[in-house]
């Protein structure tokens, strides 16, 4: 069986869903557990296009030790110049290098001609081979460019050093057959491209992106470029989950392999669900809350007597396990350790310190302590920025004959503060006097609310998208009382909002491939 190289994305193309933009402490995070799953390539984002963006990739260039870390750059000099400062502490470095090739972006984006084109990709290789050897070029909205065009190209970044060349469907436009015949056609016409890896990087636009992803490989594409749970720009990327799973699912009928941990695939997901605020849908394939739920009556009796009835895969081949171990009040240290150790979480003493004392606290208020609990507790206590605002107390009056009042104390740079406002509901009348205590006027783009586990006691987790002079920002709170939980992610917002105004240049800008 080939060995398929995959390649993630979701630190880069992942993180441009509207959003999504994640610190460096929570890129380095979701880069140990890539690790951990066992990608062959992590691309840790774009150090030309912000500060923060730099300082990201040189975080994770420094700490992950086994798998390529990967730098975007354009085609031109200075990007490729900071894309090396940014990876040049890793193990295994790879710059990845883009120009675009289809007719209507070098008309109107570049303004170039072909031949232009073509020089500036090679001179890119050129001097991107000066640092490293693992070059990679991508052939921007490849899949509308013409293809003899692209054999040319391809040929001549492949003759100046280029040991990846990469195909994507930038907009999502492609057919799995037409996808697949541009695959076999650039294999059976570009001289020199046995010599260096086909890779394929393909969009979700028209939700075929899987699809496209899977042709490409068939045709004789040995690499996958892929997000986790698909995010990225638009409708999103390959999903890593769906891809993988397709390839060992049905390995009799495709004869290709990864050399990815399929058991770690749902903790990964569930870590970045949390980190991005991106919900996965419940029908999402392999992932979602409904993949191996069974409500039918006949599919249920079916499962009972032979889990292959309706069941293609098993939950616990993705990590999903029936027996999980569940905590309580009289847990230890090192339960809990071990339990963050499954999740995927690594923290300091310090850090584990902190956290088990809030998990503590949640235990005395209730019997049974889940994994969703723990993620709650480390988004408020451990990936969170630091704070300028900080919920002290609250205290909400509402009803069917009273006038929504809450009663709100903070502390707001250091200093005490207190106030009451109204609304039309108890959680408006929270906003309304946190939003006139700390003097911001942010516009709730969205606001979303779930019980994170069963029960009467069950935590709520609220996440609210913030707007305000243009820059968007998540938050997210849990607590069993879910407009206390909706004050907390309200303030978790407000506090990334007055993080990303004190640091602008960690801001990401918008940018496509």
């Amino acid at each position: 069986m080939d060995r398929i190289i995959i390649f993630d994305t979701t630190l880069r193309d992942g993180e441009q869903s509207p959003g999504a933009s994640m610190n460096a402490a929570e890129k380095l995070r979701l880069s140990r557990q890539l690790e951990k799953l066992g990608v062959d390539a992590i691309e840790a984002g774009f150090p030309a296009a912000s500060a923060g963006d730099f300082e990201a990739v040189k975080l994770i260039s420094e700490k992950i030790k086994h798998t390529q870390v990967t730098a975007l750059a354009r085609a031109s000099r200075a990007d490729i110049d900071l894309a090396w400062d940014a990876i040049r502490e890793a193990v295994h470095p790879r710059i990845h290098t883009f120009i675009a090739t289809s007719d209507i972006h070098m008309e109107h984006k570049l303004k170039m001609t072909r031949d232009q084109v073509v020089e500036a990709a090679v001179e890119a290789v050129r001097h991107a081979k000066k640092f490293t050897d693992n070059v990679e070029f991508s052939a921007e909205d490849g899949s509308r460019s013409n293809r003899d065009f692209l054999c040319r190209i391809f040929e001549a970044v492949i003759g100046a050093g280029a040991t990846t060349v990469n195909l994507p469907d930038t907009v999502g436009y492609a057919m799995p057959d037409e996808f697949e015949e541009l695959i076999s056609y650039i294999l059976e016409n570009t001289s020199n491209i046995h010599s260096t890896v086909l890779s394929v990087h393909c969009h979700d636009d028209l939700g075929l992106a899987t699809a496209n992803t899977l042709a490409g490989l068939k045709a004789g594409a040995r690499q996958a470029e892929v997000t986790i749970n698909g995010i990225g720009e638009r409708a999103g990327n390959t999903s890593l989950e769906e891809l993988v799973m397709g390839l060992y699912t049905r390995k009799e009928h495709v004869a290709l392999t990864t050399g990815i941990n399929t058991r770690e695939i749902y903790p990964t997901s569930r870590l970045v669900s949390m980190t991005t605020g991106i919900v996965v849908q419940p029908n999402k394939a392999v992932v979602g809350a409904n993949a191996f739920a069974h409500e039918a009556g006949i599919h249920q009796d079916g499962v009972l007597k032979n889990r292959m009835t309706y069941e293609i895969m098993q939950p616990e081949t993705v990590g999903l396990v029936s027996n999980r171990l569940v905590l309580g009040k009289h847990s230890g240290r090192h339960a809990f350790k071990q339990k963050l150790g499954e999740l995927g979480y690594d923290l300091t003493e310090e850090e584990l310190n902190r956290l088990f004392e809030k998990f503590k606290d949640l235990a005395d208020k209730r019997k049974e302590i889940l994994d969703e609990d723990i993620e709650v507790l480390l988004a408020e206590e451990i990936l969170r920025v630091p704070d300028v605002y900080r919920l002290e107390y609250l205290n909400v009056v509402s009803g069917t004959v009273a006038v929504p009042t809450a009663t709100v104390k903070l502390w707001i740079r250091g200093q005490e503060a207190q106030n009451a406002g109204f609304g039309v509901g108890p959680i408006d009348a929270t906003f309304n006097t946190i939003a006139k205590m700390t003097g911001t006027r942010s516009e709730l783009l969205r606001f979303s609310v779930n019980a994170i586990s069963g029960g009467m006691d069950a935590q709520g987790e609220v996440i609210v998208r913030l707007k305000e002079n243009g820059l968007v920002a998540l938050g997210k709170g849990g607590d069993p009382d879910i407009i206390t939980a909706s004050a907390k992610a309200y303030i978790n917002g407000l506090n990334r909002l007055e993080y990303m105004k004190r640091n602008p240049s960690l801001v990401p800008e918008e940018r496509n491939l």
